[in-house]
């Protein structure tokens, strides 16, 4: 696997998605599956950390004076 801290979160996602699909088929061996599952949480966990960092920097607004200011995003229940 590419250096993860270098991937983006698209490259972490489309190979996120391709051990889904190869898992989702079944046909593969026991030992091979497990590797592919802990990669497959590595890159889910990047993929989070990436949301995350972005969630942060959305969460800073800009005022006019230069400053920034947080504000809370009210999440629907």
């Amino acid at each position: 696997m590419a250096d993860k801290e270098t991937l983006t979160f698209e490259e972490a996602m489309e190979k996120l998605e391709g051990i889904v699909d190869i898992l989702e088929e079944g046909n593969v061996p026991l030992e091979t599956a497990i590797e592919k599952y802990k990669e497959g949480m590595e890159l889910a966990k990047i993929c989070n950390q990436k949301l995350k960092n972005v969630e942060d920097q959305l969460t800073e607004i800009l005022k006019e004076n230069g400053e920034t200011e947080s504000f809370v995003i009210n999440e629907e229940e």
